[in-house]
């Protein structure tokens, strides 16, 4: 069950990942207006979740008593840089945490600011959150990048032949 959930958060890893590969670092910083975030402040937001959700999550309430919610909706990053590496901070905290997971502890009751949760239903919950989140993150890049975007998913008007693809694909496997 663990490597389902992993496969899952990995992907969404990827999405953000390629979205980031594709700006230059003011583009990290650029907001819409003031009541909207950055790309840097919504990495902000998902990695400081995740460091609170998973530091010791079986043992500990997932809402930390030092982390600074508010705070995480101000940039304080610098550079592209900082904000890949706080990101990659958050998800090595998120992906050693799933590590931890076993039948044995699958269904124990974790609390996210006290309130109970079953491991699972914890991990079902950030599988909605930060894919919510990197929908953003990939849609501010899309935008950003307009006719110079390259696509993640399937091209526009390319759906036969990719799933003609994913079938030769899967056939040549059996």
């Amino acid at each position: 069950m663990k490597d389902l959930f992993i496969k899952r958060f990995e992907y969404y890893k990827i999405l953000g990942d390629k979205s980031f590969k594709q700006l230059s670092d003011e583009q990290f910083f650029w907001q819409y207006n003031e009541e909207s975030n950055s790309i840097a402040i919504i990495v902000k937001h998902i990695a400081g979740n995740m460091l609170s959700r998973w530091t010791n999550f079986l043992t500990e309430d997932g809402e930390k008593s030092w982390r600074n919610r508010d705070e995480e909706f101000i940039n304080t990053f610098k550079t592209k840089q900082e904000v890949l590496e706080y990101w990659e901070k958050g998800w090595k905290c998120l992906f050693d945490a799933l590590e931890q997971i076993n039948d044995e502890n699958l269904y124990s009751t974790i609390y996210i600011r006290t309130e109970p949760h079953s491991v699972i239903d914890a991990i079902f919950r950030q599988l909605a959150h930060y894919p919510y989140h990197i929908g953003q993150i990939v849609y501010i890049a899309k935008m950003l990048k307009d006719d110079d975007w390259k696509t993640l998913s399937i091209a526009r008007n390319k759906s036969e032949d990719f799933n003609n693809e994913m079938k030769n694909k899967i056939s040549g496997e059996k």
